[in-house]
């Protein structure tokens, strides 16, 4: 046997030379020509590590011992960094994280297409002047320690809740007012949810933020309708939490990890809050999709823009709309905006907002490969699609509707590069379409996500 291919055993203790970040913000290192991906390590580092776990092409293991640090490793400022696990990338300065996303891109780019990964048309990253509480929602699970409430995040790969009393990268107004309806829920002696036991009445406090307008949502999710002293918390809410102008209960009764049960009912104040976004401003439920960093979403909707390069003839397809954001941002350079979502509740949303733009739009409910062909057979063309799919990408068969519809370009928004670059191979490879733009925005600092915008435009044949 080849010495060089020996595998590493668990359990076992080696050297490894840290070469660049993977895709979940962890340390990328090659042992005997085998992958290791250690958590918390950094590029340019030389650590001792132990696996933890031996997969058939790639190993996991853990840091003993830092022999020679980056000098780009820095201190956490959040005191529960280490035990949380929402952020990723707090133990290397903003300035290298930003390097690193950047690098990510190129990386999904070079592994899974055929373009040089020297030469690709990719643009530095879209970074925040103030990385630091950002997030204009949050869903912390809430459970019942000591007699008191406690909200948070569950310990990766485990049951265990971590307290999230001053989220650094939650807007600080949401962290103040999850800390005033723990207290509330203490006071009250409100049980929460026992998930073993399948008992009990609070399971999430989720909060949401406009950042223009200042209007705080709270939401509680419950396992019923009329759960323990209800009235009593409804009237400690309106006298603790006036900066609370929309107050909704949830009830989830199932067994599931899904945040949301079907049942929204209206409790206090308004049912939406406004947000503003440029010249647009947006009413959000407590179920609508919106993005989590406003700040960052108007670069984001920019890039989009800038890669549409409209005239103001364009015809655009918003397709994976939701209530449509993307496509009333692109529509004052526009023709004509289409868009469509499976989600009932959004197309409604974007109708109305569609409405009262007075926007040249049709929002259908179903999806872009229902849609685009039934539009193409009554003589209807984009110009322009636009995509923004989840993190799993496009559907095959939604790829297959743009190659037959053929616009001059896609702009594609995706918050997974690898996902991204699978799709862009499969757009490119008969030649019918060239990546001209690449544009990295970092929507979550101090995370391993990064979201980028890709422009794809036709090639004449």
């Amino acid at each position: 046997m080849n010495g060089k291919n020996i595998r590493p055993e668990k359990g076992q203790t080696i050297p490894l030379k840290v070469k660049r970040l993977g895709i979940n913000g962890e340390g990328i290192g090659y042992y005997k020509r085998h992958v290791v991906f250690v958590k918390g390590a950094l590029p340019g580092e030389d650590i001792i590590c132990e696996i933890t776990k031996a997969h058939e092409k790639f190993f996991e293991a853990k840091v003993e011992k830092i022999r020679k640090p980056s000098r780009e490793r820095i201190k956490p400022p959040c005191p529960i960094y280490e035990k949380c696990g929402g952020c990723q990338l707090q133990h290397m300065t903003y300035t290298a994280s930003l390097r690193a996303k950047k690098e990510i891109v190129r990386q999904a780019f070079a592994r899974y297409t055929k373009m040089d990964a020297r030469t690709l048309p990719l643009h530095d990253i879209i970074g925040m002047e103030d990385p630091w509480y950002y997030r204009n929602k949050s869903q912390l699970q809430a459970r019942t320690e000591k007699g008191k409430i406690v909200a948070g995040l569950y310990k990766e790969n485990s049951h265990q809740l971590v307290d999230l009393s001053a989220c650094m990268v939650q807007h600080r107004t949401l962290n103040d007012v999850t800390q005033v309806v723990k207290d509330i829920l203490t006071t009250l002696k409100i049980p929460t949810y026992d998930e073993k036991k399948h008992r009990g009445d609070v399971r999430t406090i989720v909060t949401r933020i406009g950042f223009e307008t200042g209007q705080v949502q709270l939401v509680l999710v419950t396992t019923r309708e009329a759960f323990s002293k209800k009235t009593a918390f409804i009237e400690e809410v309106r006298r603790r939490l006036p900066e609370v102008t929309s107050l909704v209960q949830n009830v989830n009764h199932k067994r599931t990890s899904l945040i949301f049960g079907e049942e929204m009912i209206h409790l206090e104040g308004e049912k939406t809050i406004e947000e503003r976004l440029g010249e647009h401003a947006f009413s959000l439920s407590a179920q609508a999709f919106f993005q989590l960093n406003p700040v960052q979403t108007v670069h984001l909707y920019n890039a989009a823009k800038k890669c549409a390069r409209l005239t103001g003839e364009e015809k655009i397809v918003d397709a994976y709309c939701g209530v449509g954001t993307i496509g009333q941002w692109l529509a004052s350079d526009a023709a004509e905006v289409r868009g469509m979502d499976v989600t009932k509740a959004a197309i409604v949303d974007a109708r109305k907002k569609a409405a009262q733009m007075n926007m040249n739009a049709r929002y259908e409910v179903g999806t872009a490969e229902e849609w685009l062909p039934r539009w193409m057979k009554e003589g209807y063309r984009p110009d322009v699609i636009v995509v923004d799919p989840p993190r799993t990408g496009c559907d095959e068969k939604l790829l297959k509707a743009v190659l037959q519809v053929k616009p001059e370009r896609f702009v594609y928004v995706s918050c997974n590069p690898s996902t991204l670059a699978k799709d862009v191979a499969k757009l490119t490879a008969r030649g019918h379409y060239e990546v001209t733009s690449i544009q990295p925005v970092d929507m979550f600092p101090w995370t391993a996500h990064v979201e980028t915008v890709v422009l794809m435009s036709r090639v004449e044949k």
